[in-house]
């Protein structure tokens, strides 16, 4: 019996830069795992993840299992996703990738290659939804990292909720207006959120977080925690 497929569900892009890091990271999770891996989105790009499930043969067992290329659940994963697999017992959904501790491994790494001192105030750039799981998950993703962080952070978002990021950004330089501010984005790829994070108005700003080695563990996880 052939090993299930991986759909790699993202959010989509419009943007070229962003929609080419995604489909990197699926070839590289690709190669990785030796897997038969599809791309999928919930919104912007083609194919939706209704059609790419609709096009999965049924078999016994899991015949695919959809891993959301995304950093909090939320609507599009109990919604989205969840409707796209509800009439397919066959084909099941994993979890987000986040929160992972893993994840905040690459924020850490990220402020690291900018250069961000020991001390900085912090802001955790999430996309946002107005979905309290997806906020919840920001939540937890935002106190593992205050764990590790010798400094302040806080919690700005790219859309959907508030505070904003330029918000943040703001409130975190009165409260302490005697050290730097720092975007650290939690986003997955480059595109629109992660053009407001950058111009939020801090002294630095974090890249994305794709591509990343330990990327590929957590889908390759959350693949294998769903297969059987």
């Amino acid at each position: 019996m052939s090993a299930p497929i991986l759909i790699g569900c993202a959010h989509g892009t419009r943007g070229a830069e962003g929609q080419a890091t995604i489909r990197a990271l699926l070839e590289e999770i690709r190669i990785a795992t030796g897997l038969e891996v599809r791309e999928a989105y919930v919104d912007v790009q083609d194919p939706k993840i209704d059609a790419v499930v609709a096009d999965i043969p049924e078999g016994d067992g899991v015949s695919a299992v959809v891993v959301p290329l995304l950093l909090a659940g939320g609507y599009h994963v109990y919604v989205d996703i969840a409707e796209a697999v509800k009439h397919r017992p066959d084909v099941v959904a994993a979890p987000a990738l986040g929160p992972d501790i893993r994840l905040i491994d690459i924020v850490m790494e990220r402020l690291a290659e900018s250069q961000v001192p020991a001390g900085a105030s912090v802001v955790l750039a999430a996309a946002g939804s107005s979905d309290p799981r997806s906020q919840a998950d920001t939540d937890k993703a935002a106190s593992m990292l205050a764990q590790r962080w010798q400094g302040e952070v806080s919690i700005g978002f790219a859309a959907g909720t508030s505070p904003s990021v330029a918000d943040s950004v703001q409130a975190a330089r009165h409260a302490h207006p005697d050290v730097p501010v720092a975007v650290a984005s939690y986003l997955l790829a480059p595109g629109f959120f992660q053009r407001k994070v950058e111009e939020a108005g801090a002294e630095i700003a974090t890249g994305p977080l794709a591509p990343h080695p330990a990327l590929l563990e957590i889908v390759a996880d959350r693949f294998h925690e769903h297969a059987s």
